[in-house]
């Protein structure tokens, strides 16, 4: 019985890390070859990037996805409000305070026809659906245990402790880049209150996708292209 808990743990271990770590390797691997694509007129490597991650990390998702063990999501109108008010934490402070707009990053319109549809749809499947199961499942669902007990499976979802609740809100900030820095570490404080109020992993991926599809029409509508 122990040998097969133990071999449990290690699955869901590697379930909740692995498609992070294949996401973060991917933007670390841009990083050092930012002149990959200019030959197709692809001057950020957002553009082969971002599509490369969906796929892989999608596959991971899949591969993995019987150990997530998802409920329905709980609270919907709870979790719609908070993913509502993080969006805002994001847009507030060019939308309402005056900053000056980012226009410089992944813009779709370097393409066209097809090839446009294709990468819009791609970079909102990437922002509504893989980066919220990625990084939910990470920071939510592994790291938010995992700080109290490393045998984080056996830790009852949303179960709190300060240590957590701030290595994890930290950890979601810093991850995000400084311009995003404050709306990030916002966004992750209130995204694990949905964690403890839910107590539901789905719900956590879905007030992460409410504000990331809310944030894709807004920066479509903005070309605020520097948010993606």
């Amino acid at each position: 019985m122990d040998s097969e808990s133990e071999e449990s743990g290690k699955r869901a271990l590697a379930a909740s890390v692995l498609p992070m770590a294949a996401f973060l390797g991917l933007l670390v691997l841009a990083s050092l070859l930012p002149g990959v694509g200019k030959g197709f007129g692809l001057v950020s490597p957002e553009y082969w990037i971002y599509p490369v991650q969906t796929f892989i990390c999608g596959g991971l998702l899949i591969w993995f996805w019987r150990e997530y063990h998802f409920r329905p999501p709980a609270r919907i109108l709870f979790v719609s409000a908070i993913g509502l008010l993080a969006f805002a934490c994001w847009v507030a402070p060019q939308q309402f305070f005056g900053f000056v707009p980012r226009p410089k990053g992944f813009n779709p319109d370097v393409f066209a026809g097809p090839a446009y549809l294709t990468t819009v749809i791609l970079r909102f499947v990437r922002l509504v659906l893989v980066v919220p199961l990625v990084e939910e499942i990470f920071w939510r669902g592994f790291l938010l245990r995992y700080l109290i007990n490393e045998k984080f499976h056996r830790v009852p979802f949303g179960t709190f402790s300060w240590l957590s609740f701030t290595v994890v809100t930290l950890g979601f900030g810093f991850s995000h880049s400084p311009e995003d820095r404050i709306a990030a570490l916002i966004t992750g404080a209130l995204y694990n209150c949905v964690a403890y109020r839910t107590r539901n992993l789905a719900s956590c991926v879905l007030a992460h996708a409410v504000t990331n599809l809310l944030l894709g029409l807004w920066i479509m509508k903005t070309r605020q292209w520097g948010f993606w």
